[in-house]
């Protein structure tokens, strides 16, 4: 019994990973360098506008667009000059999660109260696909 336990358990464990890796999407090459699309936590036009500006400055962005919609993050970037973690990371510390990436809790306390969980008749609290282990 306690083997088909631990077969159950394992199996449960692979197709968890085995979600989370699909769900995380990786860079295609496009005409003008490399192209990701980035779940967040955004929410509203105050969300895509603090997102798209700070990203602006991103060292290699070369475009940056949030469709509020499915608040999936579109970002053309020069791969010589950043990556798709890098940008994850970014996103983290404008205040959003960035698919499995956790927001920085500092700069979450910094953003206007509608950007927050909860406002816009957003789910509270949101969370990213899979939260990180730091």
């Amino acid at each position: 019994m306690n083997t088909l336990k631990l077969k159950i358990s394992s199996t449960l464990t692979f197709c968890l990973v085995a979600l989370v890796g699909l769900a995380q999407k990786q860079p295609v090459e496009v005409d003008k360098g490399y192209q990701i699309e980035i779940q967040t936590s955004a929410i509203c036009e105050m969300c895509q506008y603090a997102l798209e500006k700070d990203l602006a400055f991103e060292k290699g962005v070369k475009e940056a667009l949030l469709n509020l919609e499915d608040k999936v993050m579109t970002i053309t970037y020069n791969a010589k000059k950043t990556d798709a973690e890098t940008l994850r990371k970014r996103i983290t510390m404008v205040g959003y999660h960035a698919d499995t990436l956790t927001r920085n809790p500092i700069a979450y306390e910094k953003l206007p109260m509608c950007c927050k969980d909860g406002s816009h008749g957003t789910p509270n609290p949101q969370v990213p696909l899979k939260p990180n282990n730091n």
